[in-house]
């Protein structure tokens, strides 16, 4: 595999740290991954969001631009980093939850430290249905996500569907995985896995057909 830097996204509970452990397991890559439990004002976000936006979205931001000044260093024993997150989809939140003049001065701050940013050689976007989000996000059952209400999720599915539908900054592989099974289905794992092994270019789409589900 000639990728050096995959990221993985989507929405909260599709997976994407899940994949970037079986994606590192497999190729011996180093993992970059989000670190959410560090924000201090996650869980008050999710209970007051108009009071808490702003102060979690810089947080997130910062301590997001702090973990990507590391990747240009280089790691002797892993040739790929796949990372759990891509840097320009913060913005996504943003435009969600912050009021316009608090945008605008976020827009500010996030256009000074994008110059700092690697781009990935590839993203791959977990595309899902909402309501497959919610029964994940129910399962794994974090105390910060207690209060998350279905609506404010099918909103930010919207939102990273009209982002990515837009996105070309760098190759990008859309993934349907509302029906997948990756963690616990290792054939299902292999047939994602093998998209990588083909050049991708542009956007790409990969749907599982019923054929290769076991």
């Amino acid at each position: 595999m000639r990728l050096q830097y995959i990221v993985i996204e989507g929405v909260i509970g599709v997976g994407k740290t899940s994949l970037a452990q079986l994606m590192s397991e497999r190729f011996n890559a180093r993992r970059l991954l989000e670190q959410h439990d560090e924000n201090p004002f996650l869980s008050d976000f999710y209970r007051d969001p108009q009071h808490y936006a702003f102060s979690t979205q810089l947080f997130f931001l910062l301590s997001r631009y702090r973990q990507q000044l590391e990747i240009p260093q280089r790691d002797l024993f892993h040739e790929v980093l796949v990372s759990d997150y891509l840097f320009a989809k913060d913005r996504i939140f943003a435009s969600l939850t912050l009021e316009d003049r608090e945008l605008v001065l976020y827009d500010k701050i996030a256009h000074l430290l994008e110059r700092d940013i690697p781009r990935p050689d590839l993203v791959i976007y977990l595309q899902s249905s909402t309501e497959r989000l919610m029964t994940n996000i129910r399962k794994r059952n974090r105390s910060y996500e207690t209060n998350m209400a279905e609506d404010y999720i099918r909103e930010l599915n919207d939102a990273y569907n009209r982002f990515f539908f837009n996105y070309r900054d760098t190759p990008l592989l859309v993934i349907n995985s509302t029906e997948l099974d990756f963690v616990n289905n290792k054939q299902e794992l292999d047939d994602l896995l093998m998209q990588l092994h083909r050049p991708i270019s542009g956007v790409q789409y990969y749907s599982p057909t019923p054929s290769a589900k076991k």
